[in-house]
């Protein structure tokens, strides 16, 4: 069940912000064997001015259509991350004209008690999930 975070600076159409949550819903269901209907995304568009995303010293030059992905998860591979990272990075390419420079993506681990989907109940632990 991953949880995303996608920040991006304002000014995209609620089509183009549909286009790009689908992208990344289609990677995690491909690339990370996400189960369908098992969707959770957050979009959170900024102000410009208010993303300071540098290149940690690679040399990447941005624009200011960068974006951020936060997903946390349990149980992915570093195989399955380093695909999901150029999965995404080249059908956002493809489907939203995102470029590659533009796109920054952070997987976190969590564990099955991190977890509640209602009811005040860890439902991974309570045998529900």
């Amino acid at each position: 069940m991953p949880l995303v975070r996608i920040d991006l600076v304002a000014g995209r159409t609620d089509d183009e912000v549909r286009a790009l949550a689908d992208t990344v819903q289609e990677c995690l269901l491909d690339v990370f064997a996400a189960p369908p209907g098992d969707r959770y995304q957050v979009v959170t568009e900024h102000p410009p001015g208010r993303l300071f995303i540098e290149d940690t010293g690679l040399g990447i030059e941005r624009s200011d259509q960068v974006v951020v992905i936060q997903i946390t998860q349990q149980g992915r591979d570093r195989e399955q991350k380093q695909a999901l990272y150029a999965a995404l990075a080249e059908r956002l390419h493809e489907r939203v004209g995102l470029r590659p420079e533009d796109l920054v993506v952070s997987v976190v681990r969590n564990e099955p008690e991190d977890w509640s989907f209602g009811h005040g109940r860890a439902q991974f632990l309570t045998g529900e999930l």
